[in-house]
């Protein structure tokens, strides 16, 4: 029978309804729920037996939800992709190329990698926002990880475009992920519908995919409006702005996730806001690309208007880092900034979005994001002797969002699995698999005809 698990803090931060931070706290987890919550000096003497994590100055809290992640070839490409790229390009001239190149062997080392990456800085929960290819070889990797989450395959039905098809075609992939991976209790991946968005799928196939989500009660995730150029396309085909007409053919709704919606406008985001359609913004990815978002940005007045929000960390042609932390702290301050306003958005409202605000976008929240009795046991531990804790603050949100970020996590739980013990992962050989990835994505770019090689001159 395994062993119970009991976790020390010198902070518990709880993320429950009244946001409790438990001091010198404990979390006991049995069978990877969690059945007690307290103080250390009551907790640990009624647990003599079980496997101790954390310590009397550590800092535990709920597992974070990225919900937008691309995991696929990108990762492989990382280190290559260059960052002074003209709009379009890390799509067209970097993206497009290597998907036509890779293999599901690929798809797999680049989740691996990827999903190591996201544990390591205590993601638990992604929404993997589309898988080309190889749906099989991304939940392969999930499953080898103990990663929760979902799964989805692109799907587009525009003429001219690689992978595209017909709409009973992509519709029928779509099905199949949801048949593959129907979720259910004891099980960790879940199937999504996943459209590639943007104006490459017809007004059919959105409005049946939408409603296919929601007759089996799941996600439907696309992409929209990272830059202006979607609102122009869809102004110029139908007359009116994509949310607009999205409302308009029944393809919003709750079960619905945007992927970006930066360049929205105020009766898009009413128009999220009547049917509870979630947003997932990737801040990191819109200010390496040059998107923006700081002048368009309207994520902080829909979040405090009750809109349901979200952030994810997007791909490595975008964002190229998975520290949500790092990203919640982004959004924190450009919210700030772009308001010229520090006291209407801070480290706690980005805290919630990356937690219990996150777990509620992808319908998770009475299961996941926040530390409650009774939820399922997916949690972080930071180690605090580290100069970016110190002297420790008497309120741990603020260097978890501005200071420590991803950098300090220690020990990550998911589902009650010990993923990461001591900074590095329980179930990969990382040396290996960043070898693996090394070679692979060698042969991936040499296969593409994708260049490598520095900027500067290497002697």
């Amino acid at each position: 029978m395994p062993r119970d698990l009991l976790l020390l803090g010198e902070s518990i931060v709880t993320m429950d309804a009244s946001r409790r931070i438990v001091r010198d706290g404990a979390v006991v987890v049995r069978d990877g729920v969690i059945v007690e919550i307290g103080k250390a000096d009551e907790l640990r003497p009624r647990h003599p037996d079980a496997e101790v994590l954390g310590s009397a100055s550590a800092v535990v809290h709920p597992g974070l939800v990225d919900a937008h992640l691309h995991l696929t070839v990108d990762r492989l490409l990382r280190s290559a992709i260059p960052d002074e790229l003209a709009p379009g390009d890390s799509i067209f001239a970097w993206a497009v190329p290597a998907h036509g190149e890779v293999t599901a062997d690929d798809d797999e080392i680049s989740a691996l990698l990827g999903l190591l990456d996201a544990q390591r800085n205590g993601i638990t929960t992604i929404l993997e926002a589309g898988t080309v290819a190889h749906p099989g070889s991304v939940a392969a990797a999930m499953a080898t990880m103990g990663m929760r989450g979902f799964i989805g395959t692109w799907g587009w039905d525009a003429e001219g475009v690689p992978f595209g098809g017909s709409v009973n075609e992509v519709l029928d992939r779509q099905r199949d992920v949801l048949a593959r991976w129907p979720g259910g209790p004891g099980s960790l991946v879940r199937g999504a519908v996943t459209m590639v968005g943007h104006d490459l799928v017809s007004d059919e196939l959105l409005a049946a995919a939408v409603a296919l989500a929601d007759e089996r009660s799941t996600i439907c995730t696309f992409h929209i409006s990272p830059h202006d150029r979607d609102a122009a396309s869809y102004l110029d085909r139908v007359g009116s702005r994509p949310l607009v007409h999205f409302e308009r053919i029944g393809a919003l709704g709750p079960h619905v996730v945007l992927g970006h919606a930066v360049h929205c406008v105020e009766e898009e985001l009413a128009a999220a806001l009547r049917t509870r359609t979630a947003i997932a913004s990737c801040p990191l990815a819109y200010l390496r690309l040059g998107q923006g978002f700081a002048p368009a940005n309207r994520h902080t007045e829909f979040f405090l208007d009750g809109g349901r929000l979200a952030l994810g960390t997007d791909s490595e042609n975008a964002g190229d880092s998975l520290d949500l932390l790092r990203v919640a702290g982004t959004f924190a301050g450009l919210a700030k900034d772009v308001a010229g306003d520090p006291t209407r958005f801070g480290a706690h409202d980005a805290l919630e979005l990356v937690t219990i605000r996150g777990a509620e976008v992808l319908g998770l929240a009475d299961r996941i994001g926040s530390i409650e009795i009774g939820k399922r046991a997916d949690l972080v531990v930071h180690r605090t002797d580290h100069p970016s804790w110190q002297p420790m603050s008497p309120d741990p949100v603020l260097p978890l969002v501005w200071s420590a970020q991803g950098t300090t996590v220690h020990d990550v739980i998911i589902d009650g699995r010990v993923v990461v013990r001591g900074g590095h992962s329980t179930l990969t050989d990382e040396t290996e698999l960043y070898a693996r990835a090394t070679e692979a994505g060698h042969q991936l770019a040499r296969r593409a005809g994708l260049p490598t090689g520095s900027r500067w001159p290497v002697v």
